[in-house]
């Protein structure tokens, strides 16, 4: 692969994001199929090229506006296309315009619900890290645009391309949004040095990295609680507990000392990042294929 491919590759950064994608979007489709007895079609793979496409744009915005910041620290110097100068800032932001577009396009040809719910989707990943507002360097604000547009938006996105009234679903897209709350302030601990050296002001720089730390894990045990809820409310068919429950014994084995984006776990639950994620791609596959051809 050429210089410029390779580079424009490494800013869509799509290891990192693709398997929540994947997991998020066939979630809300299940869902729709499972609450609302939605006949599941191409739109399926509508949906999940749309959210990964603004996923994508999401992350490379990111690194773009981060550019600046990155280049001081070696290591997200190497890891940024951009601040390690393999990559022009003007060519990266064209690249993040045309897969936004094409995000766009992607999004009109599901129904208005889902089409809006993307077109929020791909607002906050601007938002988010573009500098004249930079959600994320605002406390509080910086959890919630997080966990809305790289999950529970994404869930919705999927749910709405088959049925307008999610429902008891909601406490499945709430679970979601939470489990995504885990994970932005997890990421925030873990770079809490380096973002306190660009001057970052994030939830976790306002609360202090203990009790982000303890904010961290009771949003996990919020989702755990939620997800509870939800098998008593009669959302999930019974057999994907079994599937899930076989799909563990491999997670627990199967401990990385890094964590979904490659980095050094900070803790347990870094470790179990990828292999709870590459779990439930897999159970939602399984699910799909039951909904389609079972």
């Amino acid at each position: 692969m050429s210089a410029l491919p390779a580079a424009l590759l490494r800013l869509t950064r799509w290891p990192e994001h693709v398997p929540f994608t994947l997991a998020a979007t066939l979630l809300g489709a299940n869902m729709a199929a499972h609450h609302a007895g939605a006949a599941l079609d191409s739109r399926v793979l509508t949906a999940l090229a749309a959210n990964a496409l603004a996923v994508t744009f999401a992350f490379m915005v990111n690194d773009l506006a981060d550019a600046p910041d990155d280049a001081r620290d070696p290591a997200r110097a190497a890891r940024n296309a951009v601040a390690s100068g393999a990559l022009a800032a003007r060519t990266g932001w064209a690249a993040s315009g045309i897969v936004a577009g094409l995000a766009l396009a992607l999004y009109a040809a599901l129904p208005a619900p889902a089409a809006l719910t993307g077109g929020a989707t791909l607002l906050l990943g601007l938002l988010y890290s573009w500098r004249p507002v930079r959600l994320k360097a605002r406390p509080l604000l910086d959890v919630i645009a997080h966990l809305l547009m790289l999950s529970a938006l994404l869930v919705l996105a999927g749910y709405l391309a088959f049925d307008a009234a999610p429902g008891r679903a909601w406490w499945v897209v709430a679970a979601a949004g939470l489990i995504s709350a885990y994970g932005q302030l997890y990421n925030q601990v873990r770079d809490d040095a380096q973002d306190r050296a660009a001057g970052l002001r994030n939830t976790t720089a306002l609360l202090g990295a203990a009790r982000a730390r303890m904010a961290m894990h009771a949003c996990l045990g919020a989702a755990g609680l939620l997800l509870a809820l939800t098998v008593l409310l009669g959302l999930w068919p019974l057999w994907l507990g079994a599937v899930l429950a076989a799909l563990a014994v491999p997670v627990l084995l199967w401990r990385q000392g890094t964590d979904m984006r490659g980095t050094a776990a900070i803790d347990a639950s870094g470790r179990l990042q990828l292999g709870a994620m590459l779990a439930a791609c897999a159970a939602m596959i399984a699910w799909l294929l039951v909904n389609v051809w079972g």
